[in-house]
This record gives C-alpha cells, sequence and structure tokens, in this order.
C-alpha cells in the first residue's frame, strides 16, 4: 500500500447551497463544513492574471480558499517534487490545504475574489517564504 502524501490530504469541499427568487446563499461553518475552527478570514481581489500571490507555506495554519467571484488557480507542492494545480471557478466550492505545503495562487480573472479561511491567526514567524528552505525542511537535505 502507498504511504498517504500530504498531497493527498488536499480536497476539494462542497459546501451547501441555498437559493430562492431572492439570489443564493452558499454556507461554510467552521469544524463543521470546513475542517477546523475558522480563525482568521481575508480576501485577495484586484490581482491581474500575471499576479503570483502566495508563495509560502505554513508550519500550522491549514487553508480552505474559494473563489466567491471570478476565477483562479493553486500550485500546491509538497517539497518532494510533487505537484497539483487546481482551478477554483465555483462559490460553493473550496479548496482544503493542510499545513506545510508550498501554495501559489495566479492566474486571476478579472474579477477574482478569492477568499481565504485560516485555522490559526496571523504569525509571521510560521511562514516559510523561501523556497529552498521549504524544499530542505521537506526533505531534510540541505544545499539542494
Amino acid at each position: 500500500m502507498e504511504k498517504e502524501t500530504i498531497l493527498s490530504q488536499v480536497k476539494m469541499l462542497e459546501f451547501t447551497k441555498k437559493g430562492d427568487l431572492r439570489g443564493n446563499m452558499v454556507i461554510a461553518e467552521g469544524n463543521y463544513d470546513v475542517p477546523f475552527d475558522i480563525k482568521r478570514i481575508f480576501f485577495i481581489y484586484g490581482s491581474s492574471d500575471d499576479v503570483v500571490r502566495g508563495q509560502h507555506a505554513n508550519l500550522k495554519t491549514e487553508f480552505v480558499l474559494i473563489n466567491v467571484a471570478g476565477t483562479s488557480k493553486v500550485r500546491i507542492m509538497d517539497g518532494k517534487g510533487n505537484e497539483i494545480v487546481h482551478y477554483l471557478n465555483r462559490p460553493y466550492i473550496g479548496l482544503y490545504l493542510p499545513n506545510m505545503l508550498w501554495k501559489e495562487m495566479y492566474d486571476f480573472s478579472e474579477d477574482s475574489v478569492l477568499l481565504v479561511l485560516c485555522s490559526e491567526h496571523y504569525d509571521q514567524t510560521e511562514y516559510i517564504r523561501d523556497f529552498k528552505q521549504y524544499i530542505e525542511i521537506m526533505t531534510g537535505k540541505k544545499g539542494l
């Protein structure tokens, strides 16, 4: 049996949708629809299609990314040569990212609004912003 990798923990979450003549609503509750207690929320908008956001890993924080308007792509790397790309284009679908994955958000549509739910409050000391350092941590090898 193949050993589970950190990338295999990434998953798409489909949230409850409700709608009527007044419009639509999407429901996402912490520790229920989202696999953690939501401690921080932010959103990214006004980024052009040639901008790359993220470019970091986190020691503790887990994320759920939801394109509530427009579209974007998310490249996720495990530091061991494996990567996947997800296309976010539906406001009722979230992408769950566990901690210790390198993430890059890019190819934003003009109307993109990327909502980010976080398991932790912001702490700059738990961010790994240097890709080479991230690779060294994940592989246990220095000087790659």
